[in-house]
């Protein structure tokens, strides 16, 4: 992690707090590879405007798309105005989430349970 902050490049640049926020989950997940998907999307810059950049961030954080290949594709589809279209079967790193139907009767059946207590 020392390295990428004390990056030449890097010393004295000011990114936008979603950045650090997208570098942490990477990282996180990822570890050494999360850092260099970090700076695969920082090196998006040489292409897009940082404004852009910035929005296709954010909506990957709100997404939780937390990959170079999701900012890049949300980017992209700030700049040409069309709609993401994340298939999230190809980004298998990502974590899933199974949340399953509760039927009326079990909700009501924990209000009751709790009303006795």
């Amino acid at each position: 992690m020392g390295a990428l902050d004390q990056a030449a490049p890097l010393v004295e640049w000011e990114l936008p707090e979603e950045f650090a926020t997208l570098r942490r989950l990477m990282e996180a997940r990822m570890i050494k590879a999360g850092r260099r998907e970090y700076v695969q999307v920082l090196r998006l810059l040489e292409t897009f405007e940082m404004a852009d950049l910035q929005v296709a961030v954010k909506n990957a954080l709100r997404m939780g798309a937390i990959g170079f290949d999701a900012v890049k594709h949300l980017v992209l589809c700030q700049i040409e105005k069309r709609p993401p279209k994340l298939d999230m079967d190809i980004y298998p790193y990502l974590p899933k989430a199974n949340v399953g139907t509760t039927s009326a009767a079990s909700y009501m059946s924990q209000m009751k349970r709790g009303q006795a207590a």
